[in-house]
């Protein structure tokens, strides 16, 4: 993938957080849960560094391989929970830091976990290691309708902008979320008129 849809789908989770979860606060604690959930949206493609290092792409852990499964998925999000639980503010009309820590390990985990089936509806590479290490099995879904993107530069080619479009418009509701504008908010002042 382009890495457009793993980002709408992250901005989106952080959003939803936001209005499900957070207390009114300031448009920036917004735009940090929205980075931070496209962050762990593309935390598997960390693994491009495989190539680098001189490993095979169809190794355990090459391109899509182990950092693409669902156990890499539950992992990540369980130190992202620990994180929040440690970082939890201790203060009134705070949630418990466990209460936060649970928020933040089910959404990272969901979050992270979209990534491997997502790729594994793209129409090249070697498949995705989705069930690692349980099998290496690569693994790509009968219905791909999404175009791989080139990685790096060659990104900037015809086909990585054919895939960045058909990304775009296919992640539209994901985008629509994450950017739709934010009514304003009545000040307190208001609320008891």
């Amino acid at each position: 993938m382009a890495s457009l849809g793993h980002v709408a789908i992250g901005m989106a989770a952080g959003r939803i957080y936001g209005a499900a979860f957070a207390r009114p606060r300031s448009r920036s604690d917004a735009a940090f849960r929205m980075f931070a959930l496209s962050a762990a949206s593309l935390l598997p493609d960390a693994d491009v560094v495989s190539f680098h290092l001189g490993i095979p792409y169809a190794a355990p852990f090459g391109h899509r391989g182990a950092s693409h499964s669902l156990l890499a998925a539950l992992l990540a999000s369980v130190l992202a929970g620990l994180v929040a639980t440690w970082q939890a503010p201790r203060s009134a009309g705070e949630p418990a830091p466990l209460t936060r820590g649970l928020r933040v390990l089910l959404f990272t985990a969901l979050v992270v976990a979209t990534h491997g089936p997502l790729d594994a509806l793209t129409d090249g590479g070697e498949g995705v290691a989705l069930l690692w290490p349980v099998t290496a099995e690569r693994i790509f879904f009968p219905w791909r309708p999404i175009p791989v993107a080139p990685i790096g530069i060659h990104f900037l080619s015809r086909q990585g902008w054919e895939a960045a479009r058909v990304e775009l418009l296919a992640f539209a509701p994901a985008w629509l979320v994450a950017l739709w504008p934010r009514g304003r908010r009545a000040s307190k002042d208001e609320e008891t008129r």
